[in-house]
């Protein structure tokens, strides 16, 4: 399977990128093809400074970006639940990389669309400080939910995994080889 990774905390030496590092090594352990980026090292504006109606031209490394959501089977997004969804830069990634007519496009007639990404799939991997039942009854799993139906679902790929790790700022050592343990056997 072609899997491409993106780690959506901008600090490559978080344990967000940990996570993204043991599920990269798993991934290339069982045969994948991976590749990955990390946001936090990419060069790009984040802001869509028009909106859509007058979008800038693609830094290379939003063009890689697309590159890799071409060639791959499955998008993996590694982040964490800041303020009841992901960080600006990662949605700043999103904005800039799933644009229109790349990865969808709105019929001239009619309200419909196609969804240019369609026959891939995602693994969702999310940290937060509170409990994960916290994120899910309290916060409703906000950002799982924009990212399945509003962003990834809209451009035709399919969520079929999703994991939140909760309380990361009170985990010990074991507590984080076992939450490791549990994104390497997502595979």
């Amino acid at each position: 399977m072609r899997i491409f990774i993106v780690l959506g905390h901008p600090d490559g030496e978080s344990f967000n990128a940990a996570l993204a590092n043991a599920y990269e090594a798993a991934a290339r352990a069982a045969g994948h093809e991976v590749r990955r980026q990390d946001i936090g090292a990419l060069r790009f504006d984040p802001v869509l400074h028009q909106g859509y109606k007058d979008l800038p031209p693609l830094e290379p490394d939003l063009a890689e970006s697309q590159a890799s959501l071409l060639w791959c089977e499955r998008l993996v997004l590694i982040y964490p639940m800041w303020w009841g969804g992901f960080p600006a830069l990662l949605k700043g990634w999103l904005d800039r990389v799933l644009t229109p007519g790349f990865a969808f496009l709105y019929h001239k007639k009619g309200p419909g669309w196609d969804r240019h990404l369609s026959g891939r799939e995602a693994h969702v991997i999310s940290t937060s400080d509170c409990p994960a039942l916290y994120a899910r009854l309290w916060y409703r799993n906000a950002d799982f939910t924009m990212l399945a139906r509003a962003i990834l679902g809209f451009c035709g790929i399919r969520v079929t995994q999703r994991l939140r790790i909760g309380r990361v700022k009170f985990l010990d050592a074991a507590a984080r080889d076992k939450a490791i343990g549990r994104v390497c056997a997502m595979l």
